[in-house]
């Protein structure tokens, strides 16, 4: 039978057919979604097509609406790397139509579809545009791959800024950029330099004072323009994949990030080391070097929990296995080091050394692990063991193997691992060509579908053999690539960057701006991994680090060593009273994660997320908040005395000092080398341990909660738990409430407790600051104490239970 289509007619009305076909095809370009012509619905999904292409709109929560376009009408099996399951809450949806528009509502944002252009806007309740489409979706057949580019466009305002998207090199604030999503391994990259390491679809728009957000799920590689073709248009385009994305609503930033979070999940619970110091080096070798540094933090008193093993503690760069030269008793090694307080995290890179007696590769190559081309040959390429070939971390089966693997680690007393090289690296060729193919769960695809996700797959898989081989104890790992979700499986850090000034304004923004894409553990290599800072930059970089997260040292192996002894004295004394600064801290610290794991919160949180209706705030980078009650300040430029500081509104008090401040407004504030802005809002409740070497180096006694005075009432939130298993997933842990408030004449604390966590100290060591007043009486549950005392400067010391219930000082 001859296709109909093939058929043409001359002037006599006589039938002819083409000898060639293709002459009837029409060139490549993209095509816009036209005018609506029908729609269906589907509970709280709806489906709407302008007679070839169909766009479904499903509503995920009353803030959450996710919209994704099938250009010829079949959408692509509904799978997601990024997603977690999570409870949403769906109020009510109305669907409504009238002449000229779909409108989808939730009590909080509706959906608006244009029926003559397929426009889609979002607006709020009381009727704010938060986000409209500048133009249709629209897509262009992919010819040599299958498949489509795929486009979206939005109007811009002029008051209009955006934020997030990872570990972007450049300003906090990203209008006027453009980006790029594809993991890429960027030695001593550069500012400006892009991509980078990761990939995190998910970005922020705030205008006056509105925040929405967008994640568009999607693994190919992506581009963003944030006003730059069009200072009235913002768009993000992917080079295969379905355009699906999910409209995020605030209106406030921290809103938006918490609702990502519910989406793609946050990180568990770390174990308590892990938010000590650490201590890297490419590398740390034979076990005599090991050992040597190990000591030297524990004779100079410096603070240190992790001490990590970068590629020369293998035989031959070959995973998961020994150089029997330098390490010729690994298990004796690692249980010294155990004895003495430090957890050790060993390196592992995705690339197997081709070698026929090496049992790694041997299980791979029997089980069909490794990837493929698309002619079947191996993928093989060079990295640091020579010629290797490469798991399928998209292969479930794969995965399991690899996480099996980690047990003759773990016997020889290994504590956490890291993951290097998963963009995935490749000598040469920079990584995969695209035509390696993946399974990708069962959902079949190029390299060009799954490299974005390569080196998250690979970490999941350390993490899930970790979590099943180390039975009941926290995982601990960390991973140089990933993708949106990454988050719950591991920390990450910003990558190899370089010892100046710049990078440490660089590490300062990044921590940021992973902080508000969903990854709160994040850090630097603090001091730079290439490059020869001085003793200034280290310092510095050492009080910046004490407020990132993930707080670790680390250098390559042709630079001059980078320990905190290195530069000697004063730097030393310096670097040692800040690293204590952390170890006091590490019990807030531990309970800004458990804001982050239990109700989304990020850790880090930007002046712009806690003051965003101020316009000039939208620029300012330097400032961040550490939990929800420290305001750091780093000092990022070499030789200064002094700096400016801004406070948002409220009262704030000098950590240092006391001083108390009225924010709203920048302050002069004096930064000698052993000293860095760090501020505390009034009415805080911030629970400090005593300086250890590691953590649990001994049993507390008591734990000592600072105050500050307020007469708002404000709250802060103490955890505590085990620190090293899953108990708190089954409530054994402590979550407690502090509420303060206070007058000219009396200050309150009130304790409220949740949880069957009960921790061994007794005591805790009051000491309260900014009272106004001159302190008459203390009261503990209804009765007076007579022993307490207060300095100078009216500073109040006294001691209670850990179980007081209401505390009361009077004047």
């Amino acid at each position: 039978m001859i296709d109909p289509s093939l058929k043409v007619s001359d002037d006599n009305n006589e039938e002819k057919f083409l000898n060639n076909p293709i002459v009837t095809v029409g060139p490549v370009t993209k095509q816009y979604l036209k005018a609506v012509k029908s729609y269906i619905t589907d509970g709280n999904r709806f489906v709407f097509s302008d007679g070839a292409s169909k766009v479904q709109v499903s509503v995920i929560s009353d803030e959450i609406i996710r919209v994704r376009m099938a250009p010829q009408g079949t959408f692509l099996a509904d799978f997601s790397y990024a997603l977690q399951p999570y409870d949403h809450v769906i109020t009510e949806v109305k669907f409504i139509e009238n002449d000229l528009q779909y409108l989808i509502s939730t009590p909080k944002v509706t959906c608006a579809i244009t029926k003559a252009d397929f426009l889609i806007s979002f607006i709020d309740r009381d009727g704010f545009l938060m986000s409209s489409d500048a133009k249709p979706m629209h897509y262009e057949e992919n010819v040599q791959f299958g498949g489509y580019y795929i486009y979206c466009s939005k109007t811009c305002q002029t008051t209009e800024d955006f934020y997030a998207l990872g570990d972007k090199a450049t300003e906090f604030n990203l209008r006027g950029k453009r980006m790029v999503l594809w993991n890429t391994d960027t030695y001593a990259f550069a500012k400006n330099q892009d991509p980078l390491y990761r990939s995190i679809p998910f970005y922020l728009s705030l205008n006056k004072g509105y925040c929405y957000g967008i994640f568009h799920d999607n693994t190919f590689k992506t581009h963003y323009d944030f006003a730059v073709e069009s200072m009235d248009c913002t768009s993000f385009w992917s080079d295969g994949g379905e355009l699906n994305y999910y409209y995020i609503h605030g209106p406030q930033m921290v809103d938006v990030v918490r609702r990502y979070s519910m989406l793609t999940g946050t990180h568990q619970m770390p174990p308590m080391w892990a938010l000590g110091f650490h201590q890297c080096r490419w590398s740390y070798y034979p076990d005599k070097k090991v050992k040597q540094v190990a000591n030297t933090f524990r004779e100079k008193k410096i603070p240190c929990d992790a001490i990590y093993l970068d590629i020369d503690y293998m035989n031959g760069y070959r995973c998961f296995t020994w150089n029997e030269r330098y390490f010729p008793d690994p298990k004796n090694l690692l249980s010294e080091l155990n004895d003495i307080g430090f957890k050790t995290v060993v390196i592992i890179d995705p690339g197997i050394k081709v070698d026929e007696n090496y049992w790694v590769f041997k299980e791979g190559k029997a089980n069909n692990y490794f990837c493929r081309r698309c002619d079947d040959y191996f993928m093989e390429g060079n990295v640091w063991p020579g010629r290797c070939q490469f798991p399928d971390f998209t292969n479930p089966k794969v995965r399991e193997w690899w996480g099996g693997l980690f047990q003759g680690l773990l016997d020889a007393g290994v504590d956490g691992v890291w993951n290097d090289m998963n963009e995935p690296a490749v000598f040469g060729s920079g990584s995969f060509p695209d035509d390696v193919r993946h399974n990708f769960d069962h959902h079949r695809g190029s390299h060009r579908k799954a490299h974005n996700v390569y080196g998250m797959q690979m970490v999941r898989a350390t993490y899930e053999g970790l979590q099943k081989l180390q039975k009941n104890k926290r995982p601990f790992t960390i991973t140089r690539a990933g993708y949106s979700g990454v988050q719950r499986y591991s920390s990450v850090w910003t990558g190899d960057n370089v010892a100046t000034w710049e990078h440490l304004k660089l590490a300062n923004v990044m921590c940021q701006r992973l902080s508000i894409s969903g990854i709160s553990f994040c850090g630097t290599d603090i001091g730079g991994f290439t490059g020869e800072p001085d003793g200034e930059l280290f310092t510095r970089w050492i009080q910046l680090g004490v407020f990132t997260p993930l707080m670790r040292a680390h250098s390559a192996g042709d630079t001059r060593e980078r320990e905190p002894w290195s530069f000697g004295e004063p730097f030393e004394s310096i670097c040692r009273k800040f690293i204590e600064l952390r170890y006091k801290l590490l019990p807030y610290l531990y309970s800004a994660f458990w804001q982050h794991y239990k109700y989304h919160l990020p850790v880090l949180r930007p002046v712009v997320m806690l003051e965003p209706n101020e316009h000039i705030n939208h620029f300012r980078e330097d400032e961040f908040s550490f939990g929800d009650s420290i305001l750091v300040c780093p000092v990022l430029q070499p030789g200064v005395a002094n700096r400016k500081v801004y406070l948002p509104k409220g009262t704030w008090y000098d950590y240092w000092t006391n001083h108390k401040y009225k924010g709203g407004k920048e302050f002069v504030i004096s930064t000698p080398l052993d000293s860095m802005p760090i501020f505390v809002k009034g009415g805080a409740s911030i629970p400090e341990y005593p300086v250890m070497q590691h953590v649990n180096e001994f049993e507390l006694e008591s734990v000592t909660l600072k105050t500050w005075f307020s007469e708002m009432e404000e709250k802060s939130i103490i955890y505590e738990d085990h620190g090293e298993n899953f108990a708190y997933k089954l409530d054994i842990y402590l979550e407690k409430t502090i509420t303060v408030r206070g007058t000219n004449g009396s200050f309150v604390m009130e304790q409220t407790m949740h949880g069957m966590y009960t921790p061994r100290y007794e005591k805790y060591e009051h000491i309260v600051y900014g009272l106004p007043f001159k302190v008459k009486k203390v009261i503990v549950d209804g009765k007076e104490i007579k022993k307490y005392s207060f300095d100078t400067t009216n500073v109040l010391s006294f001691t209670t239970t850990k179980q007081f219930k209401k505390i009361e000082i009077l004047a």
